[in-house]
């Protein structure tokens, strides 16, 4: 995708219709390859059939709402499609009734994000937004916990959570991670997670690591008067997943986290209506979908999916990170989990930062969210502080004053010793 597309205004559900907004390239021509798509995602096929009457194509037939000419391109995007002389780029707006698919969200994937990605017409084409109506929101569970349960859960009223993920990301005995849990509790951590690799391979079962861990949350809880938060990675199959959440509620746990594209929609709707917990929801393998302009998805329409299914909270990277994402994509995404799905039924969620985090990220982030109804996760730029971990989450926490009270963090660092340690190594 050559061109940035120009910022748009969240489509309009009011006609009670699913709406989606693609970027499109083809070497066809643009309407009647939207037309065409159109027909594959709802009553059309390859040819005309008998029974797609007039009556049944205004009824249930997908409608193409806009076409807008963006630019053209000399060569394809994509392989394997028609051949032409010129692939013109262009946003295109399809709606469909949702007496299609009924309020189901795998359906709904499969109606907005399926076979129209292969069609020849097609050369390139990324999901950019999408719409769902209020009866649909209505019928799905969404977020039990959301900002608000997190944050009563974790005893944070006010500011990020200053959080941590377990590393080496595996390797580590259930021992040797609940000694790390105990320094990052000590030193005043929120949040602590597995790594998305850590789930129940033998060297660190699950069972064990969950009791060994709780054990260190729990006596803390009874020392300090507040329980840090604990998301264990219950990936698994859906039996699994429900027995590892029923150990970490029976255990006093406060979270528990999923792979979304392991899990998949139906798992994370089953795990949904089973869970007493919030969902913490990690987007491993979300390179696969996105990385390629031309084709795939943007973040505002895949998280819509995962935030009606129930996650509470949503990985959107982070600024300045160890990946390939820019920041404007960074912050779009974190915003997206924070705008409101419906006026009724706002489904709120709150955005987890990471990937190679610390607290330089701090100003930045809340200047361009607006907001620290977030998770800022650091690995190393906590456990690699050079006065220890407690030192790392104190620096992290500092940088994160500075950036609320918007002092310079050079500034604050004169009067905070662990933060100033910090700005030596990060």
């Amino acid at each position: 995708m050559a061109e940035r597309v120009p910022e748009q205004p969240h489509l309009s559900v009011a006609d009670g219709r699913v709406r989606a907004r693609y970027w499109l390239e083809t070497g066809d021509d643009p309407r009647r390859a939207a037309e065409v798509i159109a027909g594959e995602q709802s009553s059309g096929t390859f040819t005309a059939v008998p029974g797609e009457t007039p009556a049944l194509k205004e009824r249930s037939g997908a409608r193409v709402e806009r076409v807008e000419l963006l630019g053209h391109a000399d060569q394809p995007s994509l392989p394997g499609g028609m051949r032409s002389e010129r692939y013109t780029r262009c946003l295109l707006e399809l709606s469909w009734p949702m007496d299609n698919f009924g309020p189901s969200l795998p359906n709904l994937m499969a109606t907005v994000a399926g076979n129209l990605f292969e069609l020849r017409q097609v050369s390139g084409l990324r999901l950019l937004d999408l719409a769902v109506p209020q009866a649909f929101v209505d019928a799905c569970p969404g977020p039990a916990f959301g900002i608000a349960g997190t944050r009563r859960l974790a005893g944070v009223e006010r500011g990020p959570l200053i959080a941590t993920i377990v590393k080496p990301s595996v390797g580590l005995s259930p021992q040797e991670t609940a000694e790390t849990v105990r320094q990052l509790v000590a030193g005043g951590i929120d949040f602590v997670k597995d790594d998305e690799l850590q789930a129940d391979g033998p060297h660190c079962p699950f069972d064990e690591r969950a009791r060994a861990v709780m054990a260190v949350a729990n006596e803390a809880a009874e020392r300090l008067g507040r329980k840090p938060m604990v998301a264990f990675n219950i990936t698994g199959e859906v039996d699994e997943m429900r027995r590892r959440h029923d150990l970490v509620l029976a255990l006093g746990g406060t979270c528990v986290m999923v792979s979304l594209n392991s899990v998949g929609l139906a798992g994370l709707l089953a795990l949904r209506r089973h869970a007493q917990l919030p969902i913490h929801a990690h987007r491993c393998g979300w390179g696969y979908l996105s990385r390629s302009p031309a084709l795939g998805w943007d973040y505002a329409p895949w998280q819509t999916f995962w935030r009606l299914a129930g996650a509470d909270h949503l990985h959107v990277n982070g600024l300045a990170n160890k990946f390939s994402e820019p920041d404007h994509s960074v912050i779009a995404a974190a915003r997206a989990v924070l705008r409101p799905l419906s006026e009724t039924k706002p489904m709120a969620a709150m955005p987890v930062f990471s990937s190679g985090q610390t607290g330089l990220q701090a100003a930045p982030t809340y200047a361009a969210l607006g907001t620290a109804d977030l998770i800022h996760a650091a690995g190393g730029g906590i456990l690699a502080h050079p006065g220890g971990i407690a030192a790392g989450v104190a620096a992290m926490r500092q940088a994160w004053e500075a950036a609320m009270a918007g002092t310079a963090i050079q500034s604050h660092a004169q009067t905070h010793r662990e933060l100033a340690q910090a700005l030596e190594t990060w």
